[in-house]
C-alpha cells in the first residue's frame, strides 16, 4: 500500500498514538466541541475512523452552556496524551478555561464516556511518562517540567517528584518548546517537542537523556514545511508496528482547513530517531524531508469516512460519530423522531447570534474542498428565528431562512475582518429550501461560497464569498454547521433532511 500525504484532509491536530497488536488508536483535539476527545482506529496508519469519544461533556456550567456571553472557544480539551497502563487505557489533557488537568480511563477504548479524575492544576501540553517503574507527566512551555503521579494515575502523588527538567532555548525563538510526547527506548528518555525559531518555521525537536537528572542532548528531527512556507510540519509522536518498523505522525497548520496530519517513515540510528527521508532522494537538496508518498507493508484498512452524508432518517435519537455539537447541546431540543426522516432543532434559549447559539450541529470540512448541502423546512420557525447552514469559525458565514417582521427572508450573514456583519436578504415565499456551502481550499484559496435553490430550480449564489481565515479565537479548522436559534423567544423549530457532503 502507498501512503499519500497529508493522510487526513481534515482538522485532526495534536495526535497521540498507541498500538494494541495490529490495531492503532489515535486521539485528537476538538476543544469546545462535544462529545470530545475523539478516539480513532486504523490498521494501516493511513485510513482512520472514529470509534468513540473520551467524554460526552467536559463540564456542565455557564461556559459550556454559552450563557451570558461566556464560551470555551479556543479552549476546552487540548493536546491529549494517550497511553495503556496495566491493561487500562488512559487519556490526559488540560482545559485552561476550567483550570484543570483531566485524566480519563477505561477498559474499553472503543466505548465512549470514560471514567474521569480531575487535578486542580494546569499541566500544559503534558505527556504520560513511565520511567523506572513510576508514572509521571512531563509538561510545559519553554520550561519543561515533570510531576509524579499516583501509581493508579488518579492524581498527583503527594510528596512525589515535581521539578524542572529542561530550560529550553529563549533567545531567537518565536515559540519555545512545547507539545511534549515522551517515550522510553533502550534506556533513553526521549522528549519530542516543537519549537519555532524567529528565522524559520515550526519544527520537531528532541531532547534525550539516560536520566531524569540529565544531561539532555538536543537534536532537530524535522524542519520541513512541505511547500507551505512558514508552516512547518511538527508536533506528534512516534509509533512502531508489530513487525518492528517505525513511523512518525506530525501535523501542519494549513490555514482555514485546520491542522492536518502527515505520516512519515522513521528509523533509529545511534539511538536517535531519524524521521522522513533524505531530501536528495527526491531531488530537493540537503536535509531530511517528509515524503509526498511512500510504501507501507499494510493492507488498506476499510475505515468509515470521517465526514459523512446523513439523511437524518433514524429510528432513535443517536448521532453518527462524525457529528459534534458546538458546546453542550440542550438534549430536549433536538430529535430525529419528532418528525421521522428529519432532524428537528428546537430553539431552547434566546441567542444574540451564531456563536452563542446552542445546538449547532457540526462536522469537519475536507481538503482540497467540499460541497455541503441540506434541505430546510422552515414551517416551524417563529418571529425572530433563524435556521440554516453555516461555515463555523471566528470569521463565519451563514445562510438560511429568517422570520423578520412576520415575513420570511433568505438571509446570508458574513462576519467581516473588522468584526462587522455583512448582510444579504431576499424575500422568500416557500417554506422548504435547499441550502449549499462550497468550501474551497485548493491552492490556498480558502473561500466559501453560499447558495440556495427552491426545487426544481437552479442554485442561486448569494452575497460575496467568505474569505476563510484560521483565527486563534476559535483555534480550529472551519466546520460545516446546521443551526436554528431564536433572537426573540423560544419554542420555534427548523426541520432538516438529506445532508450531503461531496469532495471537490
Amino acid at each position: 500500500m502507498e501512503v499519500r500525504n497529508p493522510i487526513i484532509g481534515a482538522d485532526m491536530p495534536d495526535p497521540d498514538l498507541l498500538r494494541v497488536g495490529d490495531t492503532y488508536y489515535m486521539v485528537s483535539t476538538t476543544m469546545f466541541y462535544t462529545p470530545g476527545a475523539p478516539i480513532l482506529r486504523s490498521k494501516d496508519l493511513c485510513h482512520w475512523e472514529i470509534v468513540s469519544y473520551v467524554f460526552e461533556t467536559l463540564e456542565d456550567n455557564g461556559i459550556y452552556r454559552l450563557e451570558n456571553g461566556r464560551n470555551a472557544y479556543g479552549k476546552g480539551q487540548w493536546a491529549t496524551s494517550l497511553t495503556r497502563h496495566n491493561g487500562r487505557f488512559y487519556a490526559c489533557f488540560v482545559s485552561h478555561d476550567c483550570g484543570k488537568t483531566y485524566i480519563f480511563s477505561t477498559d474499553d477504548i472503543e466505548k465512549s464516556g470514560w471514567d474521569r479524575a480531575e487535578i486542580g492544576e494546569v499541566f500544559h501540553d503534558m505527556s504520560f511518562l513511565f520511567w523506572e517503574g513510576l508514572p509521571y507527566l512531563v509538561y510545559g512551555n519553554g520550561k519543561i517540567c515533570i510531576v509524579e503521579l499516583e501509581p493508579d494515575l488518579s492524581g498527583v502523588r503527594e510528596g512525589g517528584m515535581r521539578r524542572v527538567l529542561i530550560e529550553t532555548k529563549k533567545e531567537g525563538m518565536r515559540l519555545r518548546c512545547e507539545g511534549c510526547r515522551a517515550l522510553v527506548r533502550n534506556g533513553f528518555l526521549y522528549l519530542l517537542l516543537i519549537d519555532w525559531p524567529e528565522n524559520g518555521g515550526r519544527r520537531e525537536v528532541c531532547y534525550r537523556s539516560r536520566s531524569l537528572e540529565g544531561p539532555f542532548e538536543f537534536r532537530v528531527l524535522m524542519d520541513d514545511d512541505c511547500g507551505f512556507p512558514g508552516h512547518g510540519v511538527a508536533q506528534g509522536t512516534l509509533i512502531d508496528s508489530e513487525a518492528g518498523d517505525w513511523y512518525a505522525m506530525l501535523f501542519q497548520d494549513r490555514g482555514a482547513s485546520g491542522r492536518i496530519p502527515f505520516l512519515m517513515p522513521a528509523r533509529w540510528e545511534d539511538d536517535w530517531p531519524i524521521l522522513g527521508m533524505e531530501a536528495q532522494e527526491e531531488g530537493k537538496g540537503a536535509g531530511r524531508i517528509i515524503p509526498a508518498h511512500f510504501p507501507v507493508p499494510f493492507a488498506p484498512y476499510p475505515a468509515r469516512p470521517l465526514v459523512i452524508s446523513d439523511s437524518f432518517c433514524h429510528e432513535e435519537n443517536r448521532l453518527a460519530l462524525p457529528w459534534q455539537w458546538n458546546h453542550n447541546p440542550i438534549p430536549s431540543c433536538w430529535s430525529f423522531t419528532a418528525r421521522p426522516g428529519w432532524l428537528r432543532l428546537t430553539t431552547g434559549h434566546v441567542a444574540a447570534g451564531l456563536t452563542d447559539a446552542r445546538n449547532t450541529l457540526t462536522q469537519r470540512t475536507l481538503e482540497p474542498g467540499c460541497v455541503c448541502q441540506v434541505t430546510l423546512d422552515s414551517s416551524g420557525l417563529k418571529e425572530g428565528d433563524y435556521a440554516g447552514l453555516c461555515a463555523l469559525q471566528g470569521r463565519y458565514g451563514q445562510i438560511g431562512i429568517a422570520v423578520e417582521n412576520g415575513k420570511k427572508n433568505l438571509l446570508y450573514l458574513q462576519k467581516a475582518a473588522d468584526g462587522g456583519i455583512l448582510e444579504f436578504r431576499k424575500p422568500i415565499e416557500e417554506a422548504v429550501v435547499e441550502l449549499q456551502i462550497v468550501f474551497d481550499y485548493r491552492e490556498r484559496a480558502d473561500k466559501a461560497y453560499f447558495a440556495f435553490r427552491q426545487a426544481p430550480g437552479d442554485w442561486e449564489t448569494v452575497g460575496s464569498p467568505l474569505d476563510m481565515v484560521f483565527t486563534l479565537d476559535m483555534f480550529v479548522g472551519y466546520r460545516i454547521g446546521i443551526f436554528c436559534y431564536a433572537l426573540k423567544s423560544t419554542g420555534g423549530h427548523g426541520d432538516f433532511r438529506d445532508f450531503s457532503v461531496k469532495g471537490l
